[in-house]
């Protein structure tokens, strides 16, 4: 831009993550909504736009394209980019001044001044002839009307020159011919990455194969495997996730409830990848073949579950790996390998790689091969343990490497951790992450962080998924705790977050607990588990039934929506969501109590519902299936540990030809 023009700025880009160095998140289908502040010295009449593509995968790349920004005030800009595919696209922000119209509201002005605008006719004559000039190649019909009222400005002034010149019309079609020349461009190219909508909507069932059998003794297979996959679809997850399938290393196996030596017949923990049999592309044999895996993930497709696989980059001792290649493994001065240590706890069974030393790119490569490997196997989730004890650059460059070639493959984050690691591994390209759900229990810790990771600018990068438990941790709140704490915990989880999941044995209310830890008593992730579907204290159905309103409610399947509302007793919290086009609206209350009832007075939003102050609407609570009409603000409500949660969906009533009807 020449100094005559002076300059355009363009500030305070939304959405932007850290100035540009990593995507922004959103779902394929939805529309990004670009703003910024945008302004120029004087009184320019200013053009500005967001251009945009698609840059993978390689087959949907597309050129570049422009949607316009609307001004909305003080000198705020903002504008729509459709994001209709899964894929990685860019974007940025470009701006100019609009010198034809600018002239024209200078020209109007001077004229209602009584001045005389010979020499400012000349002025939009040239204006008109080059804005004639750039439209030769793309509109003929649009190039010859500039020019002919270009060359009508430079005859003697008249009336009808002045009308023409100020005509809505003339400065419409100038304006689609601009000199670009001009134009100031945003310093950063922008991304974001449009993931599948399983990223934003899934309900996760964890479940260990080897047990099921569930008998304790006889170690199961696939094949066994596929006889829970009615049950899990009744339950109403669309997304089983398996631990470690790979052989299990035999050195420093861990015993029954992680002792240090394991007996005959003890099973070992999966998370110790490898043995004699291979490693991270082979399947633990009693398990069975690559043909029963493949079985398996089609099986469950049927029944509308993906199948998600854990991801864990390490090792046993015995894994091929430390033979084949011992420099990609870290090495005390003694020679031995490292064995994996979260003080003060020791894992003697697990070695670690050396993620940064002299052989990374060789180590790298193989572990793209890795997920490659497993998506080639219709794998297209990966639940990956422990990311935050590797790397950030090895995650951002291994996420954008596989979801160039495959978009669809998702990443979950199972990272316990400090809250900047955490939304790190967001900002580095995990899809989803676990959270600090599990441990937040009373009312306005909930509130306050459930508030921040489900609205930007957290949203923009981090997808919570709550889990109540997982075989690494049973919480406090459960141990030893009645059905009432495992109602109220799913049902928290199921709702505030668009994503959760549960490991299997929830549904029985299984809470007894290694003394004094978080941990599960005969722990799953070290022996085979009986596990007994007859026991007093089965939640399924209500565990169906939450899973049921997901599916059926929109609003439940959205990640931002979330808004708290007040009720006054401070062991009930209230909130709800609605889509973005008023749709679906759902009301939720939940008893923060397991063990006794308790009353609130929910103050409804009636504004964030739409509906007037004397309007009658009516709800569906769905948990008990029962309907009724709601009038006012003020509703009373009664919540017991055995119906910890109401789900309300609303509905307001509309006049039809002959009666009324109601609408979500």
């Amino acid at each position: 831009m020449t100094d005559r023009l002076g300059s355009v700025f363009i500030e305070n880009v939304q959405p932007e993550l850290d100035a540009g160095r990593y995507a922004i998140k959103r779902i394929a289908g939805e529309s990004l909504t670009v703003r910024a502040d945008i302004f120029k010295e004087g009184h320019d009449v200013l053009v500005a736009v967001a251009r945009w593509r698609q840059v993978t995968p390689a087959a949907q790349k597309t050129d570049w394209a422009e949607v316009p920004l609307t001004h909305k005030s003080n000198d705020a800009w903002e504008g729509v980019i459709p994001l209709a595919r899964n894929g990685r696209y860019e974007y940025t922000i470009e701006a100019w001044p609009d010198l034809f119209r600018t002239w024209a509201h200078e020209l109007k002005r001077k004229v209602d001044a009584g001045r005389d605008v010979k020499s400012e006719l000349l002025e939009g004559a040239a204006l008109l002839e080059g804005a004639a000039a750039r439209a030769k190649d793309v509109s003929a019909e649009d190039s010859r009307m500039l020019a002919e009222v270009g060359a009508r400005l430079r005859t003697p002034p008249a009336p009808e020159h002045l009308l023409a010149a100020l005509s809505p019309e003339l400065a419409d079609v100038a304006s689609r011919h601009p000199d670009r020349t001009l134009a100031r461009r945003y310093d950063q190219v922008l991304e974001v990455f449009a993931d599948r909508e399983k990223a934003r909507n899934a309900a996760w069932y964890e479940f260990f194969p080897r047990s099921a059998k569930r008998d304790g003794k006889t170690h199961g297979t696939f094949k066994d495997a596929e006889a829970w996959l009615p049950y899990i679809q009744k339950l109403g997850f669309d997304t089983v996730y398996l631990p470690p399938i790979h052989p299990i290393g035999r050195t420093a196996r861990k015993g029954k409830n992680n002792t240090l030596r394991a007996l005959p017949g003890d099973v070992g923990s999966p998370w110790a990848i490898g043995a004699a049999e291979g490693g991270h592309k082979a399947i633990h044999p009693e398990l069975g073949t690559f043909a029963d895996f493949r079985a398996f993930v089609d099986a469950a497709q049927a029944h509308g579950i993906e199948v998600a696989l854990d991801l864990a980059f390490q090792c046993a001792p015995d894994h091929p790996y430390v033979k084949d290649h011992p420099e990609w493994f870290q090495h005390r001065p003694d020679g031995t390998i490292k064995t994996a240590e979260n003080p003060p706890k020791r894992y003697e069974d697990i070695v670690n790689f050396d993620w940064m030393g002299p052989a990374r790119d060789a180590l790298w490569k193989e572990l793209k091969s890795v997920v490659l490997f497993w998506v080639d196997h219709g794998v297209r989730t990966f639940r990956v343990d422990n990311p935050h004890t590797k790397p950030m650059q090895f995650w951002h460059w291994l996420i954008r490497e596989v979801q160039d070639l495959h978009p669809d493959v998702l990443f979950l984050s199972e990272a316990f951790t400090r809250p900047k690691v955490m939304k790190a591994l967001g900002k580095v390209g995990f899809t989803q992450s676990y959270t600090y759900f599990t441990w937040r229990l009373f009312k306005d810790e909930l509130r306050t962080y459930l508030e921040e990771i489900t609205q930007p600018p957290v949203a923009d990068y981090f997808r919570g998924n709550l889990w109540p438990n997982t075989p690494d941790i049973l919480p406090e709140n459960l141990q030893n705790a009645g059905p009432g704490a495992f109602r109220l915990r799913v049902a928290l989880a199921s709702t505030l977050s668009s994503v959760w999941g549960m490991y299997s044995g929830y549904e029985l209310c299984e809470g007894r607990p290694v003394p004094g830890k978080e941990e599960y008593l005969d722990s799953e992730k070290y022996q085979l588990v009986a596990w007994d579907w007859d026991r007093p204290g089965n939640i399924s159905d209500w565990i169906g039934r939450l899973n049921a309103a997901r599916k059926q409610h929109p609003a439940l399947q959205q990640y931002t929506g979330l808004r708290f509302f007040e009720s006054d007793n401070e062991r009930v919290l209230f909130y709800g969501k609605r889509t973005p086009d008023g749709t679906s609206t759902v009301l939720v209350a939940v008893s923060l109590d397991p063990y006794a009832p308790q009353e609130a007075l929910l103050h409804v939003p009636m504004e964030w519902l739409g509906v007037k102050p004397e309007e009658t609407y009516q709800v569906h609570e769905l948990m008990a299936d029962q309907r009724s009409l709601w009038q006012g603000p003020d509703v009373q409500v009664r919540l017991t540990p055995e119906q910890p949660a109401a789900l309300y969906a609303v509905y307001r009533f509309r006049r039809t030809e002959h009666a009324f009807d109601y609408f979500e």
